[in-house]
């Protein structure tokens, strides 16, 4: 018991100590200040506000010696500036967020740039295309055009003939052979002949009497002539067109020129009107 109040004792003077110790200090501290106060106001200099080492009424104080200690520990600095510490760190992961989503709308608007331009060079490219098939389509549309005008003049063409030579081979009564001069001048219209393509040769005969009689000489002359063509000029017959006329007088024959019959063979040489113009004709 003895003991144990001797040290309770002994605690109790080494508080009393350390209270009375740091109340010097304080009381010193405060001293120097109003000195020092003094000091600067007598010379005339207007003093800067010291900042106050105790707290005021109602705020809580931390440690032994309040707010300001100078003998802080490295834990208690950081325990202070935690709450900042926070903040910086979201500042900056806000800043590297913003910078991520510019980047990434930065990227993304270069991206719709060249899909712009491309998108952009590939219409002028299906126009200029368009354009060429448009022109050529034209071109196409003309060339079928004239093709088809080109068609209708063969069309229209094909069963048009000119005369291109005549001669008329008169018979004696009886004769039933062609003469000299009659082969020389059918001599004369199968060499021209030999040269030409879209041709005809017609054959008009006539011959006195009337009805079947007529007919049936003429019909001979024509065959005298056709059958020297052939056999002479290798003359095709489909290019040969007879006809016998008997007593009746020729087509082309005016009413002044119609006289007595006589027996004879007009011989025509029709040429394609498209083979005088140097184009495709029937053969």
């Amino acid at each position: 018991m003895k003991q144990t109040g001797y040290g309770f004792t002994t605690w109790m003077r080494a508080t009393a100590v350390l209270a009375l110790a740091a109340g010097m200090s304080m009381t010193t501290a405060q001293a120097q200040g109003s000195s020092n106060g003094a000091a600067m106001s007598g010379n005339g200099t207007t003093a800067a506000a010291m900042p106050a080492t105790t707290t005021s009424a109602g705020t809580p104080k931390e440690g032994f010696w309040g707010r300001i200690n100078p003998f802080a520990r490295k834990k208690w600095v950081r325990h202070q500036l935690q709450p900042i510490q926070g903040q910086v760190d979201e500042l900056n992961q806000a800043t590297a967020k913003n910078a991520g989503d510019i980047r990434d709308v930065d990227q993304k608007a270069q991206a719709g740039i060249r899909k712009a331009q491309s998108a952009a060079e590939a219409a002028g490219q299906t126009a200029q295309a368009a354009g060429q098939q448009a022109q050529q389509a034209n071109t196409l549309a003309q060339q079928a055009t004239g093709q088809v005008e080109q068609l209708q003049t063969t069309v229209n063409g094909l069963d048009k003939y000119d005369a291109r030579q005549s001669m008329t081979l008169d018979f004696k009564a009886g004769q039933q052979t062609l003469t000299a001069a009659q082969k020389q001048q059918l001599d004369t219209l199968a060499a021209a002949i030999q040269s030409k393509e879209g041709y005809l040769v017609e054959l008009a005969a006539q011959a006195p009497g009337k009805g079947s009689y007529g007919i049936r000489n003429s019909q001979q002359l024509n065959e005298m002539v056709e059958r020297y063509l052939v056999t002479a000029h290798n003359l095709p017959i489909y290019r040969m067109h007879a006809v016998a006329l008997g007593d009746a007088p020729q087509p082309e024959a005016s009413a002044a020129g119609a006289g007595r019959i006589t027996r004879s063979v007009q011989v025509r040489l029709m040429e394609n009107t498209l083979a005088a113009m140097g184009r495709a004709t029937p053969r």
